[in-house]
C-alpha cells in the first residue's frame, strides 16, 4: 500500500492508526485511505487492542427475556452509542441452548462487560481477575460494588400511580408471569406502592397477570370483586395492559368505564388497541447515551456519579384511562 501510494510505511501506518500528533497532509491521509479501500483492507483487532492496552468490545449480556420492541430498540441504540466513542458492542444472550457465559467472554476478551441485570459474584470476579476493566449492570448490582441500579425502575410505577390517582382511589398492579421480569417489575411496583402512601391511598392489589385473554379476565374479576373494588391498575408494560383490556373484553366490559388501564413502553400496538392504550413512555435513547459514557469514562479512568443515568419519561394519554 504504500509503495501505491507513495509514502513510506510510517506513514501509512500513522493514517491507518489515526496516531496523535503526526503532521500529516490532509490530500495524504485521503490517499491513504481510498488506497486502503481499494485494496479491501480492515484494521487488525489484535494489533489495535495492544495498541490502546484494551480490545474495543463491550459484551452486552443479556437475560433470558423477549427481545422486542423496546428492548431490540435499546440494543440498537446501545451499538449506535457505543461506535460514536469507537467501541463495538456485541450481544450475548442466556436464553438457552446458549454457550455459557465464561466460554463468551474468556473467548472475547472485552474491555467492559454491560448486563441488563446482576449476575453471579463468582462470574463478577472471575471476569475481573481476567483483566476486564468494567463490569457494570444497568438493572440489580453487581456484587462488590455498592451502587444503586444504572437505571432505576422506581419512577415509572409512581408515575403511573399518580396518574390514576387523579380519577381512582384503590389501584391495582398487573404483574408479569415470568420470574425472570423480576429485576423491572418490583422496582415499578415499588414505585406504586411509593406512590400511594404519598397520596394516601391503600396499597395497590398486586396480581399476576399472563398474556392471554382468559388469564387476564380471572385477574380483572378478581380486583372489582375486592371491597372497595379496584377501578385503575397499573400494568408492568404495554404487553400486560393488551392482555387486560383483552380479559375485559372477554368479561363484556371496557376501559376506562368499568376499569382503567395504564401500562409501559408505548409499544406500536398501543395506540391500536381498543380502547388506544394509555401508557408511559422513556427516551431510551438518552439511557443509551448515559451507559456508553459511563462505561467510558470508567475505562478511562474517572470517576462516575452514584446516582442512576439521566431517564425521560412522559405519559401518552389515550382513552384507555
Amino acid at each position: 500500500m504504500a509503495r501505491e501510494v507513495g509514502v513510506s510505511r510510517a506513514t501509512v501506518s500513522y493514517v491507518l492508526n489515526n496516531t496523535p500528533h503526526q503532521k500529516i497532509p490532509e490530500a495524504t491521509r485521503q490517499r491513504v485511505w481510498e488506497a486502503a479501500a481499494r485494496l479491501g483492507y480492515a484494521p487488525s483487532a489484535a494489533a489495535r487492542a495492544l495498541r490502546m492496552g484494551r480490545s474495543d468490545i463491550v459484551l452486552g449480556l443479556l437475560p433470558d427475556w423477549p427481545i422486542e420492541h423496546v428492548l431490540g430498540r435499546l440494543i440498537q441504540q446501545l451499538t449506535g452509542a457505543f461506535a460514536e466513542h469507537g467501541l463495538t458492542f456485541v450481544v450475548h444472550s442466556s436464553a438457552r441452548p446458549a454457550r455459557p457465559l465464561r466460554e463468551i467472554w474468556k473467548s472475547m476478551t472485552p474491555a467492559a462487560v454491560l448486563a441488563l441485570q446482576e449476575f453471579a459474584d463468582p462470574e463478577a470476579q472471575a471476569m475481573r481477575a481476567a483483566g476486564i476493566e468494567v463490569v457494570m449492570a444497568m438493572h440489580g448490582s453487581i456484587p462488590g460494588v455498592p451502587r444503586p441500579p444504572l437505571v432505576s425502575e422506581q419512577p415509572i410505577g409512581k408515575l403511573q400511580a399518580q396518574h390514576l390517582a387523579t380519577s381512582h382511589r384503590r389501584l391495582g398492579y398487573a404483574y408479569p408471569d415470568l420470574p425472570g421480569l423480576d429485576v423491572l417489575a418490583q422496582p415499578r411496583l415499588d414505585g406504586v406502592r411509593a406512590a400511594c402512601v404519598d397520596l394516601g391511598l391503600p396499597a395497590p392489589d398486586v396480581r399476576t397477570v399472563p398474556l392471554t385473554a382468559r388469564g387476564a379476565a380471572e385477574a380483572v374479576e378478581a380486583w372489582l370483586s375486592v371491597d372497595p373494588p379496584v377501578t385503575g391498575v397499573c400494568a408492568f408494560n404495554d404487553d400486560a395492559a393488551l392482555a387486560l383490556l383483552a380479559g375485559l373484553g372477554h368479561l363484556g366490559l371496557r376501559a376506562p368505564q368499568d376499569l382503567a388501564v395504564i401500562g409501559v413502553d408505548d409499544i406500536p400496538y398501543a395506540s391500536l388497541a381498543q380502547p388506544p392504550l394509555t401508557t408511559v413512555f422513556r427516551d431510551t435513547s438518552v439511557i443509551a447515551r448515559n451507559m456508553a459514557r459511563r462505561v467510558v469514562d470508567t475505562l478511562d479512568g474517572k470517576e462516575i456519579p452514584a446516582e442512576p443515568v439521566q431517564d425521560e419519561l412522559g405519559i401518552r394519554v389515550r382513552e384507555s384511562t
